[in-house]
């Protein structure tokens, strides 16, 4: 009886690891349409690093007509810069398998830094948590891909 429960978990456990997904490490290149729905971010890679800036807004202009600033930023010299082009991610390492971790995401919004991951749900959907310390103090946004049209 010990031996059939042990085939038995020995065999389930292998189809779970069979149906775990893993991606390649630029799966997460391209543009992605925010949880809120109020701001795309395009990711990019330098080096063996990735990055995500703001490359369209929903509302990417105030009353007046100028463009949307980063006004929440503590730092008052930045308080200058336009939110259309913002680096919102930064310097993200792939693990190997799901996730891209060590990095950090600017909130404008709040003007805040935090520590990041994200995790590759499909080729379409991305788990953004934003967190202070470790992990489980944080928020998760998903975000979905944004076809490019011109492929």
């Amino acid at each position: 009886m010990k031996h059939s429960l042990l085939l038995f978990c020995l065999f389930f456990s292998g189809i779970g690891i069979n149906f775990a997904q893993t991606f390649s490490s630029d799966a997460i290149i391209g543009t992605w349409l925010t949880g809120s729905q109020k701001a795309a971010v395009t990711v990019y890679k330098e080096g063996n690093k990735y990055f995500g800036k703001i490359t369209w807004l929903k509302e990417p202009n105030e009353e007046n007509g100028k463009a949307k600033l980063d006004d929440n930023n503590p730092d008052d010299k930045k308080k200058t810069v336009a939110l259309m082009g913002l680096n919102l991610l930064k310097d993200f390492v792939f693990d190997g398998s799901t996730k891209w971790e060590k990095g950090i995401i600017y909130d404008p919004e709040n003007g805040k830094t935090y520590s990041c991951k994200i995790t590759m749900i499909s080729n379409d959907k991305l788990d953004v948590r934003g967190f202070v310390g470790i992990s489980m103090l944080g928020r998760t946004q998903t975000w979905i891909r944004i076809p490019n049209k011109g492929k």
